[in-house]
């Protein structure tokens, strides 16, 4: 009788080994379960639903930015917009859900809207003039930043709806609490892994990111399509603006002024290519929770917050300096 082969042999094999020693995200998850490990060992608060739950809740918002951020820089472009496209959306949903100019469902959407049209003019201005990525929404961030300021005359928004905090709000799983806008995060990023790894979409993304040019002589209509990811992009800004407004329960004109440098740190650590073309959603989550954990846990070990600064930016150093390695060997 002859031995029949099992879907799983091929895990033995050498090429199959290598593949999984050699992906992108190997490295952040190996780096992710370490943390872990140390900061259970360093105190006894760490390794607990409660502080994991936390954990969740403090990066959603940074998370789901740099789901956006993810797709930009997978094609070879980069968004130091984000944040403050972020905190004018949050401002806009806050102040006329709050004075009543429009119901809070109809400001969410508008604010929606309005970050949607920022990460549009974003890919027009990049593709069609044609500018560096770098420079438009450098430029995007000074613009966005003034009009939060303006519109929001300096002061914070607060007595908002219900419709407007709701994702702030929890159930209990377990002995745990779980915030509505943890889950909508995890479920923003299960869904554009699956459009990015399993969609006609999401190869031609890959495609833009590794040659414009091959990628046009292949069919992919790669303006229309830059312009789509910057637009997506935008969108996602404007759910993590009703997110930011959620955990924080105030319209704040301050938010958001890091976010933009904290979800490329995110991105760059979970193994996405600042040169495009290389790098996932998958990985970037895992980024965001190593961020995460990293200021949580030295937190919890009372590191000042400082040092917490110094270790992301080694972590961001050290990243870029495996990607650069990975790169060489490509070649």
């Amino acid at each position: 009788m002859t031995a029949t082969t099992t879907p799983y042999a091929d895990l033995s094999a050498p090429g199959t080994a290598r593949r999984l020693l050699t992906a992108p995200t190997t490295g952040p998850l190996a780096a992710l379960l370490i943390a872990c490990v140390f900061f259970s060992l360093s105190t006894d608060q760490f390794l607990t639903g409660g502080n994991f739950s936390l954990i969740v809740q403090q990066v959603m918002v940074v998370g789901t930015l740099a789901i956006g951020q993810t797709l930009i820089i997978l094609t070879a472009g980069i968004d130091l917009s984000c944040g403050a496209v972020m905190a004018f959306g949050s401002i806009m949903m806050a102040r006329m859900a709050a004075e009543g100019t429009l119901p809070p469902l109809l400001a969410i959407g508008l604010g929606l809207l309005v970050c949607a049209g920022f990460g549009l003019l974003n890919g027009v201005l990049t593709e069609k003039i044609p500018l560096p990525p770098f420079i438009v929404t450098l430029g995007m961030l000074n613009v966005a930043f003034a009009l939060t300021h303006i519109y929001s005359k300096e002061q914070t928004v607060t007595q908002l709806p219900g419709m407007l905090t709701g994702l702030g709000q929890t159930f209990p799983l377990g002995h745990t609490d779980i915030t509505y806008g943890s889950l909508v995060t995890i479920a923003l990023f299960l869904l554009f892994a699956y459009a990015l790894s399993s969609t006609g979409w999401g190869r031609h993304v890959y495609a833009l990111g590794n040659s414009v040019e091959a990628a046009r002589l292949n069919g992919v209509r790669t303006s229309r399509l830059t312009i789509g990811v910057y637009t997506v992009a935008g969108l996602l800004y404007g759910v993590a603006a009703l997110l930011l407004i959620s955990r924080t329960g105030v319209g704040d004109p301050q938010a958001g002024q890091t976010d933009n440098l904290d979800s490329i740190t995110a991105v760059v650590i979970g193994g996405t290519s600042l040169f495009g073309g290389r790098g996932s959603v998958l990985g970037t989550f895992i980024g965001v929770l190593i961020v995460g954990v990293f200021r949580n846990g030295l937190q919890l070990m009372g590191v000042a917050s400082i040092y917490q600064t110094l270790i992301t930016g080694i972590l961001v150093i050290l990243a870029v300096t495996v990607d650069q390695f990975s790169r060489k060997k490509a070649r």
